[in-house]
């Protein structure tokens, strides 16, 4: 079993026995406040606490209080791996059947709801549990498991969290599970883009959709002058020409910088998507920054989400200012710059010099836009004082899609 709460004064002698790594960390095995209860804990919480340590053998005993919908997944990610610990030596059976939620549970899943319902030191602690005393490998050593899972975002993200884990050809195998995931993003996001970064237009080009507003007025009369009846002194239109749908423009930089935080999963794989469709572009300079305490410039690999995206670094702690202050190096023509910041601005290196990189950043006329989520749901979890002093300076802040960065983008550059 695992502590469930480092740090908040645990209850952790459970249906599995004492938890070890509790001990190392905290030297006691139990908390008790004086009137018998964790500190300022409420009873119905330690209660919940002592069901979620002893597992779902003492739900008659100890039934769920209050909001019960996370307590029951909770109780299922814990059972998926702790069930393991039950065997014949201790007479007891584990249940079975198809209607149970355990039997619908992935790896994948499993560890996609592990990561979202517990803090990072119980995950780690639960993922070494899964490898070390229960031997679920099959993830990081069996090619064959590998691959027969199928290739999905959810299993995508398990990749990315595990990926310092994977040797040899499981990381071979790994790494083509990541290119298939990306391209199908990529392939799916350029066709929604179309509607929406790709709608101006190009007056360069001919186009062969004709609509009045599109009416390419000067190449008509030009193409046209060759059919002028003198005698009627009238020109005869026999070609019209329309312009294309693009406008062709002078270059703008877009450099985007991405939190790599454990909770900004999503936004990081569709921002390293995105960077990578937009690379591809001939008017957009595009930059992509990644960073927690540390800068990284992936620049050079932006055309390649599969690098990119192997590049990265989950959890670590979060200093935006620096990533920003990088990123002001990078700006030389602030009246053709765009910034994308894309975190949930929980600032570990200091609000105020978040707040001054970021004044510097506007006044220079460089556009900055903070998307405190960056996915198809674009329903985040962020801090909204810092959220709402970055807007009063001037700054663009909001969740958005993919698609509504890109409209946002072309918007702005038309």
């Amino acid at each position: 079993m695992v502590c469930l709460w480092p740090g908040t004064g645990c209850l952790c002698q459970g249906a599995y026995g004492i938890v070890d790594d509790c001990q190392d960390r905290y030297g006691e095995m139990v908390r008790v406040g004086k009137d018998g209860v964790l500190g300022m804990a409420k009873e119905q919480d330690v209660l919940n606490r002592w069901r979620l340590v002893l597992g779902k053998y003492a739900k008659e005993q100890i039934p769920f209080s209050g909001e019960q919908d996370g307590l029951t997944e909770m109780e299922q990610v814990l059972d998926y791996l702790y069930s393991r610990e039950y065997g014949e030596e201790q007479d007891i059976r584990r249940e079975r059947g198809g209607g149970s939620e355990n039997s619908r549970l992935t790896v994948p899943h499993w560890i996609a709801k592990m990561k979202k319902l517990f803090p990072k030191h119980t995950v780690e602690i639960m993922e070494r549990h899964a490898l070390e005393r229960y031997g679920m490998t099959e993830l990081l050593t069996d090619p064959e498991v590998l691959r027969k899972l199928e290739p999905n975002k959810e299993l995508l993200k398990t990749i990315l969290g595990l990926k310092h884990m994977m040797k040899g050809e499981v990381l071979v195998l790994a790494r083509e599970i990541v290119r298939q995931v990306a391209e199908e993003l990529t392939k799916k996001l350029e066709q929604e883009l179309q509607k929406s970064f790709f709608g101006m237009l190009n007056k360069s080009t001919s186009s062969p959709v004709r609509s009045a507003r599109n009416l390419d007025m000067k190449k008509t009369i030009r193409r046209n002058l060759k059919n002028y009846d003198t005698e009627r002194e009238q020109l005869v239109l026999k070609e019209i020409f329309f312009h294309g749908r693009m406008k062709k423009y002078n270059m703008w930089r877009i450099i985007i910088c991405v939190d790599e935080s454990g909770s900004m999963l999503d936004s990081v794989i569709h921002s390293a998507v995105m960077a990578g469709i937009f690379a591809k572009l001939p008017m957009l300079d595009t930059r992509l920054v990644i960073f927690d305490t540390n800068v990284v410039d992936l620049s050079g690999y932006v055309e390649d989400p599969v690098e990119t995206l192997m590049s990265i670094q989950l959890g670590g702690g979060t200093n935006i200012a620096g990533a920003l202050s990088y990123c002001e190096k990078l700006i030389d023509f602030p009246y053709r710059t765009m910034v994308v910041l894309v975190s949930d601005l929980y600032e570990g290196g200091g609000y105020q010099n978040l707040y001054r990189v970021s004044r510097d950043i506007i006044e220079s006329g460089a556009k900055l836009i903070a998307l405190t989520a960056l996915d198809m749901e674009a329903n985040p979890s962020y801090d909204r004082r810092a959220a709402a002093e970055l807007a009063s300076l001037g700054a663009s802040v909001g969740a958005m899609t993919p698609e509504e960065l890109a409209e946002f983008i072309g918007k702005s550059i038309g």
